[in-house]
Parts: C-alpha cells; sequence; structure tokens
C-alpha cells in the first residue's frame, strides 16, 4: 500500500495517530527559509535580489543578472535547484504506478536514465510537468514544479510502492554551460566522461554518494548533482575550487530563464497554468496545446487522462497551441498581446527576450487555434516601450517560428568537449 513519510520536520508523539493523508499536507504549515547551500549564496549576493521559490529564498540575481546569463553560455554556471520538488517512489510496484499516472511509457525508461514528463487529471488537463530519474528497478525519483504528494498518494491506493518527499533532505545543483564537463572532470568525479544526455550515474562524494545526471534547463551541455543535504556545502565548495580556472559562476533564475527560453523550454504557471490553480475554464491545457504532445503514446495502455486527450485529438476540439514567435525589431515582447491582421486579439505571450546568441527577437506565446497551427501569416504584437518618460505603442510583425530557437552541438557531445 502507498505510504508516506517525511525527513524532516520530525512528527511529534502526537501526532503519531495522524493520517499519512493529513501528514502529506504538512509543507504547508512548514516556513522554510534557507536552501543547504544558503551560507554560499549569501555569501555571494551583492544585488540581494531574492524570491519566494516554493517557500525558499532563492536569487533572482547574484551580481549580475547579464553577465550571469553570459557564464551559462561561455563558462561554467552553478544554479541551487533544492527548492525544486523532488519525491522517492520505490517498491515493486513503482514502475506500474509511475506508468499510470505519467503521460511517457515509464517501461522503457532504463535504470540509470531521466526522462522529462508530465502528468495531467482525469480530464486530461495538465497538472504539472517535471522530470523522473530511474535510479534502480524500483526506485525513482520525481523532480516537479509543484508539489502533489496528496494527490500522490491518492492515486497509489492500490500499488505497492512507497511515496517520500524528499525536497528538504536532498540538495540539488545545477552546473550548466561550456565548461561543466571539465569542472567536473577537474574535480574527481572520474567517469563522468562517459555520461550521455539524460544519463545519471552514482559518484563518491565527502563518504556518501552524489547523484549526476546529464540533464538541465538551458539547451547547452550541463549536468544536475543531487547530494544528502548535510553534504551540500563540500560539495559547492568542491566544484568552486575545481571551476576557478574554468570560469565557474554562480547565478540567479533571470538567467537560467533567459537560457530556457533560448532552449525552447516552457514553465510551469509561466507558460501556461496547471490544472491546480487554474480558476477558469479556458485557462486550462492539454498536453497537445503546450507542445507536450510528443510524449503521448496512443498504445500505451491506460493513464491519467488518456481517454480525454484521445478524444479531443479524434474530434479536433484543441483550442489552443503554443508556440514560438519570432518578432520584428529587438525590444522584448513580454506580456504583449497577439493580434492577427492588427485588431483580431488572438494570443498572449508568456514569455520573451532579444536573444544574445540567436541574434533574434523571440518569444513563446500561447494562441488560440487556428491561428499558431493552420493560420501562421499577418501575426502581430503589440509592444508598449518607455520612451523619454512616455509609453510608445508599437505594433511590431511575428512570424512563427521552430523551438528551440538555438541549438548547441556541445549540448549533445559524446564524450563532451575539455574547454
Amino acid at each position: 500500500m502507498a505510504q508516506a513519510t517525511r525527513k524532516k520536520p520530525v512528527a511529534k508523539a502526537a501526532d503519531a495517530a495522524v493520517s499519512p493523508r493529513i501528514a502529506a499536507q504538512s509543507h504547508f504549515r512548514t516556513l522554510r527559509l534557507g536552501t543547504p547551500f544558503q551560507p554560499r549564496l549569501d555569501a555571494l549576493a551583492k544585488t540581494q535580489d531574492w524570491y519566494n521559490w516554493a517557500g525558499y529564498r532563492a536569487p533572482h540575481s547574484l551580481w549580475d543578472e547579464e553577465l550571469e546569463y553570459f557564464a551559462i553560455r561561455s563558462q561554467a554556471a552553478l544554479f541551487d535547484i533544492s527548492p525544486m520538488t523532488k519525491y522517492r517512489i520505490e517498491g515493486p510496484d513503482a514502475e506500474a504506478f509511475l506508468d499510470r499516472v505519467t503521460l511517457r511509457n515509464v517501461t522503457r525508461l532504463r535504470p540509470g536514465r531521466v526522462h522529462y514528463t508530465a502528468w495531467c487529471d482525469d480530464e486530461g488537463f495538465v497538472l504539472d510537468d517535471g522530470t523522473l530519474f530511474r535510479l534502480s528497478p524500483t526506485r525513482f525519483r520525481l523532480c516537479s514544479q509543484e508539489r502533489h504528494l496528496p494527490w500522490l498518494l491518492d492515486s497509489a491506493i492500490g500499488f505497492d510502492v512507497t511515496v517520500e518527499e524528499e525536497t528538504e533532505a536532498v540538495a540539488g545543483l545545477a552546473l550548466q554551460g561550456p565548461t561543466s564537463f571539465a569542472v567536473l572532470s577537474d574535480a574527481g568525479f572520474a567517469g563522468v566522461e562517459k555520461l550521455k544526455v539524460f544519463d545519471l550515474a552514482d559518484f563518491p562524494h565527502d563518504d556518501t554518494t552524489v547523484i549526476i545526471s546529464r540533464t538541465g534547463f538551458t539547451g547547452d551541455l550541463g549536468y544536475e548533482l543531487f547530494v544528502p543535504a548535510d553534504k551540500a556545502l563540500s560539495l559547492w565548495d568542491r566544484l568552486m575550487t575545481a571551476g576557478e580556472l574554468r570560469g565557474i559562476r554562480a547565478v540567479g533564475y533571470t538567467a537560467l530563464n533567459r537560457a530556457r527560453l533560448e532552449a525552447g523550454l516552457i514553465v510551469a504557471n509561466a507558460d501556461f497554468t496547471t490544472a491546480g490553480h487554474a480558476i477558469r475554464a479556458d485557462r486550462l491545457r492539454k498536453p497537445d496545446e503546450i507542445g507536450l504532445g510528443f510524449m503521448i503514446d496512443p498504445e500505451k495502455a491506460h493513464f491519467n487522462g488518456r481517454r480525454a486527450i484521445l478524444k479531443a485529438r479524434a474530434k479536433r476540439k484543441l483550442r489552443h497551441v503554443l508556440v514560438g514567435l519570432e518578432i520584428e525589431g529587438n525590444i522584448p515582447a513580454e506580456h504583449a498581446i497577439v493580434y492577427h491582421k492588427k485588431h483580431q486579439e488572438v494570443g498572449l505571450v508568456s514569455a520573451a527576450m532579444w536573444s544574445p546568441m540567436a541574434k533574434r527577437n523571440i518569444a513563446v506565446a500561447s494562441l488560440a487555434r487556428p491561428y499558431g497551427d493552420t493560420l501562421v501569416e499577418d501575426l502581430w504584437v503589440e509592444i508598449y516601450a518607455m520612451r523619454e518618460l512616455q509609453y510608445q505603442k508599437l505594433m511590431k510583425r511575428a512570424k512563427v517560428v521552430a523551438r528551440p530557437f538555438i541549438k548547441l552541438d556541445r549540448r549533445t557531445a559524446n564524450p563532451p568537449a575539455d574547454f
């Protein structure tokens, strides 16, 4: 049967009789301020530009958001991903359980591999997306943007599986950029050169084990590292010392967000509203409406939302499409309204930037079908630009283009280049 345990905080004796379902909701009442890497982040935070990430204090920037972005693209960047929600899912039925609740075919995910996936409610609307790590035949780690422990426990009824949130117990770092492999190699992680994209392996560190996967959110050569929280600072110091001559820098979310946009990646509750957060019915999205249709295998056995998703496909009831845009000029069009023939409102830009790598003004937008699908001509965005203390409305032509906006050969090179 499904079980729920939490490593922190420790439950009091008086709480022994509390049901697992109620205990799973305790994170709503738990005050979280700093990640295991907080002492190092605080020491580097010249801008003091913080934001709330799942209750943790996380940096928008640490020293200079522009230079932090270029650290990702030309050096090695270290980003604290500890606030990312992490679940340990283990047991004889772990594979069957995850195959039931997530979109992609988990039976094809081998131990030592990672895949990007998503999960839906019974009506086929996306609850969240994330990464699924297969650590062994019966043990997985599911990482997500939002918290889903009560839902996972309810879904696990009837399966011989244990579901445990380990967000606080496991610290995480994203090491991204062209010199990221060189940093790991210089740090003494022997064998890391064998990791291909979406591979993972265990490596020794400070009398314990660090899990290193060749994954990331930048579209660049990069890795993610997971370690017990009490070994977080020693891992940080090991990487920063090894990477000094490789140009390693700690970065905040603003730089990472720019890199993920160039990579054409989406963020839950930024580029689409998750089913758990949507108040209005027209904000709900099926996987095919946010570019995740590739995850769906019609031949796969039953999974959450399967019937509704396939029905919407068959009856052509998909109402939205998420597209990449290339916009005239160099003024970012974030949150701009998209028009057809300059007068009919057809969608909204959710993320935009001038891309230093692509040398283009790029954006991600959600459009009402058939615009962006079969009708892709004569699209415009309405931008309000500040000119001498006054906003000026600009109508700029937009062209639907493929994502990702940039493709870097070094991301998939085997073995990785030693810059």
